[in-house]
């Protein structure tokens, strides 16, 4: 299953993710007045997006239970505009990055190459890829590090919905499928916010496609299915690796490796996003 864009994901994916996992995302979120996990999370990541309702998110982040994303929009709005919410994110992330990268190099380089690769995302289709690609580039190195790392997880991300659409999965099945194969239902359940009606719905339709056995495990069916669905996304990420280049792309590997390592190693084992081993 292993394949460049992937290789490539397992090194940016840690640079992006520490708006959600570390102290100073939530302290920068806080000052923003916006207070607890989940306010954060969808306020900076919905920010791009402009002050929008509920329903578009509930599209865009694809695997959210309707009644979890109408808790907090439109509502984080009244607390922070988009504006506040994005300059958060931004400071939360420039603070977590610059603490975990001190002494950990080369960082310019690393970020003019992943901006590079992230100049280059189409973004026909792709809403949340196209809506962060929008954004002032930060002038700062390791903003510019987090905001193409960004760039490109969203544009992947949304590649990965449109290969779910295709395989015929929706949210609680996609929850049910991932819980069946390399996640826990006790923790990826209630981190999406679906019920137990709603989960063990789920179960029944992929049981009905003879993608999950009578003990609830994954069949080959699903398996096979992974690997397709996987591979559609790769397929669909690679337009940036192909415009940076084979040599641009090996050295960009080469130079954002111990950044990722150092950065993975500070965020926590399990995730509900599913954090990849680094390639």
């Amino acid at each position: 299953m292993d394949s460049l864009p992937r290789t490539m994901w397992t090194l940016f994916e840690p640079i992006h993710s520490v708006t959600y996992f570390t102290p100073q995302a939530k302290e920068a979120f806080e000052a923003a007045n916006l207070r607890g996990f989940w306010r954060g999370y969808f306020a900076g990541r919905a920010a791009p997006l402009g002050a929008v309702d509920a329903a578009p998110v509930i599209a865009l982040f694809w695997g959210f239970a309707p009644g979890m994303v109408t808790r907090a929009l439109p509502d984080v709005w009244s607390r922070a505009t988009p504006a506040e919410s994005l300059a958060a994110r931004l400071a939360g992330a420039r603070a977590s990055l610059a603490a975990l990268l001190d002494g950990v190099g080369p960082v310019d380089e690393a970020a003019d190459l992943l901006r590079e690769a992230a100049s280059a995302v189409p973004t026909v289709g792709r809403v949340l890829g196209a809506a962060n690609a929008a954004l002032p580039w930060p002038e700062d190195p390791i903003g510019r590090l987090w905001q193409a790392a960004t760039i490109l997880r969203e544009h992947r991300g949304d590649g990965h919905v449109a290969a779910l659409l295709v395989a015929g999965l929706d949210g609680p099945e996609t929850g049910v499928w991932r819980a069946s194969i390399d996640q826990r239902r006790d923790y990826l359940q209630p981190a999406r916010g679906w019920s137990d009606d709603d989960w063990i719905a789920a179960v029944k339709r992929l049981s009905d496609r003879g993608w999950l056995d009578d003990s609830g495990a994954a069949t080959q069916v699903a398996l096979d299915a992974r690997a397709e669905i996987e591979a559609t996304t790769d397929r669909l990420a690679a337009a940036p690796w192909q415009h940076l280049g084979e040599a641009g792309t090996a050295r960009l590997r080469e130079v954002l490796r111990p950044l990722a390592v150092r950065v993975r190693a500070a965020l926590p084992a399990e995730t509900p996003i599913g954090l990849p081993a680094i390639v």
